[in-house]
């Protein structure tokens, strides 16, 4: 497996993001096409109701999905990063650290992973400057 870094952290599935995802608009944009032909034909307007119907059903589903388990995994990441913080530091996380960033400094190694949350806490720091202020990678190869 390739050595994790700023530059590669970023991952996507493909089944996910380049054949569900594409489908799903394919199908709502058909929908979509047949549903305006029908209604202008005024024949099979209820069927073409219902396939619109189901296909913005679908696509909401689709993107249920995905938010329902990037949040089960940013709680996940969050109570992680609370007890890694106390284990290091035997102190609480900065409550001021936003999740977004709490989720950035998860990558920082453990020597530099006390002074890199001080820091983002006192500086405001986003999330992508925390990513690219590590010096020691620590990956996730578990998020999508």
């Amino acid at each position: 497996m390739e050595t994790q870094q700023y530059a590669n952290h970023r991952k996507l599935d493909p089944l996910f993001h380049f054949v569900l995802l594409w489908l799903t608009l394919i199908v709502l944009i058909g929908a979509v096409i047949y549903a305006v032909r029908s209604l202008i034909a005024g024949e099979g307007v209820s069927t073409a109701l219902l396939l619109l119907g189901l296909s913005v059903i679908a696509a909401i589903l689709v993107m249920l999905v995905r938010t329902y388990a990037l949040k089960a995994q940013d709680r996940a990441i969050r109570a992680e990063e609370q007890l890694r913080h106390f284990i290091l530091t035997g102190k609480p996380i900065d409550p001021r650290l936003s999740l977004r960033q709490i989720i950035a400094l998860r990558f920082a190694g453990d020597q530099e992973y006390p002074e890199l949350c001080h820091k983002a806490a006192e500086e405001n720091m986003q999330p992508d400057d925390i990513k690219k202020a590590i010096r020691t990678w620590r990956a996730d190869h578990h998020r999508l």
